[in-house]
């Protein structure tokens, strides 16, 4: 099986681009982040006709998830359960799902099981700035998250994925943005301590050991992409039963050239499940 995960920044803009690359890497399960449209607005008819169905989780022009799949989709879900909301509900909109404070759930989350392998496309709170709400807002949203993983560990059988837009560069090589000093968001120390405690609890970070250098997004402005002034902040975070399985891993920096591309690039691996044909080697185990 042949999974990935893309922050599109925005699927209606991007859809062409983003089926092509599927279709051309030949992947079986792309988790997406930003799609920026509700789900009645989600550009479907290509993917179908491609060959893929889609589960979309999206509330407005902002944020959004979805996962698409060549291969069945159960237990959908689009949240965890610790997870947190953010604002206030408006009360001239839809009525919103909140959480125990009251605070509306942003589309951040969905997962899904396919052919036995639990996958979440995730996108984390930017956090905008270490003074600003959001920031605290981040901070609770990865710690309840954690909480939940670690409680879905307990199964060490269950190959999980958590893949998508971390907002959160874990180490110095990571960030080659100058505008983030320190007193950034993205590099902070609660930040980083909130991803590495993942890492902590068993999950493990399943590119890294194959492509221990590159970015996966360029912001769009001061000539970031061709100075390569960029972060590493898309991940693929699998449990030790999903590691196991992997066989390769790429980024895909090409992604970010061409006409209208996304700020962010795709990140890939391949597994070797129980019946597949593939005869490469484990990289972890």
């Amino acid at each position: 099986m042949r999974i990935a995960t893309w922050n599109v920044n925005s699927i209606r803009t991007r859809v062409g681009r983003v089926v092509d690359w599927m279709v051309r890497e030949d992947v079986d399960v792309l988790a997406m982040q930003e799609i920026k449209c509700r789900d009645d607005q989600f550009p479907h008819d290509p993917f179908t006709e491609a060959g893929y169905e889609v589960v979309t989780h999206g509330l407005n022009q902002w944020n959004g998830v979805a996962i698409a799949s060549r291969l069945p989709m159960d237990d959908i879900a689009t949240s965890f359960a610790g997870m947190p909301g953010f604002g206030k509900a408006n009360a001239t909109k839809t009525t919103p799902v909140l959480d125990p404070d009251g605070n509306p759930l942003e589309a951040r989350a969905i997962g899904a099981t396919v052919d036995g392998v639990r996958v979440w496309s995730l996108y984390v709170p930017n956090g905008r700035g270490v003074d600003d709400p959001h920031y605290e807002y981040k901070l609770q949203w990865l710690n309840a998250l954690r909480e939940d993983t670690q409680a879905w560990l307990a199964d060490e059988t269950l190959p999980l994925a958590l893949m998508g837009d971390w907002n959160v560069a874990p180490s110095d090589s990571d960030m080659g943005d100058p505008s983030f000093g320190p007193g950034s968001t993205h590099i902070s120390g609660p930040e980083r301590d909130a991803f590495h405690a993942f890492e902590a609890i068993g999950m493990v970070d399943v590119v890294r050991p194959i492509v221990p250098e590159g970015y996966t997004f360029w912001d769009y402005k001061q000539l970031r992409f061709p100075r390569n002034e960029g972060m590493r902040i898309d991940f693929i975070m699998g449990s030790p039963a999903f590691a196991e399985l992997v066989t390769d891993a790429s980024i895909h920096r090409n992604e970010r050239k061409g006409d209208s591309p996304s700020d962010h690039v795709p990140v890939l691996v391949d597994l070797a499940l129980e019946g597949e044909d593939e005869d490469r080697p484990m990289i972890f185990g």
